[in-house]
């Protein structure tokens, strides 16, 4: 494990964006999270936009009975042509298990993780995060609690497929268990705050915390 204070500004940061949406909101309440509006738009369309921003192609995972209602909004959004689906043969096993399915359908070196319940994520700062990673099987943000953020990072594909099916064999389904496995850079705090908001990192997991963000959503 390594800690970073900067990256090499000449890589080239491009890979494949991953949202992970298949989860249950258990609460938020009944609706899907990921339908919620937030700012004038479902929360899955301003995360995969701002994913987009920074990446070719987005992967949604979701299980299959979210999958029509993501493609209508997604459709509706003209966001479509960039969007590929991973459904999860199994619902709901958790955020490593979504993940290694979209995988399957990743083609690129790196992979930028995002979870659709990040709806202030950066952009510029996922760039950052992909050329912290290059060298590394992964890339994570430190939070000021000392914990990291395994649900917004990079990863490198390859690697970080083989970790997430060692783990699942042994019925252990924690993102920051592949650490154990990746060669990662951990950007500190300080980092963090030379290239973006902390609002960016922010997951939204109740209609309070969502309520919230609306309230800054015109200054961010």
């Amino acid at each position: 494990m390594h800690s970073v204070n900067g990256p090499d500004p000449t890589v080239d940061s491009q890979g494949t964006g991953v949202v992970l949406a298949g989860g249950y909101s258990e609460r938020f309440g009944t609706r899907d999270k990921a339908l919620a509006p937030v700012c004038g738009e479902p929360m899955l369309v301003r995360v995969v936009e701002r994913v987009g921003a920074a990446v070719e192609r987005v992967v949604v995972n979701c299980r299959r009975n979210q999958h029509n209602a993501f493609d209508d909004v997604l459709v509706a959004a003209a966001l479509d042509d960039h969007v590929r689906f991973a459904v999860d043969p199994e619902p709901d096993c958790g955020p490593l298990a979504g993940f290694r399915s979209a995988l399957e359908r990743v083609d690129t070196d790196y992979a930028a993780l995002v979870a659709c319940d990040m709806p202030g994520v950066d952009p510029r700062f996922l760039d950052f995060l992909f050329e912290c990673a290059d060298g590394h099987d992964a890339a994570v943000p430190e939070l000021p609690n000392g914990t990291v953020q395994p649900a917004q990072a990079v990863y490198r594909t390859e690697a970080v497929r083989t970790a997430a099916e060692r783990l699942l064999s042994a019925d252990r389904h924690s993102l920051r268990g592949t650490f154990e496995h990746l060669d990662a850079v951990f950007v500190p705090p300080s980092r963090v705050e030379e290239q973006t908001d902390w609002v960016s990192l922010k997951d939204i997991n109740t209609r309070d915390a969502l309520e919230s963000f609306e309230r800054a959503c015109e200054t961010y």
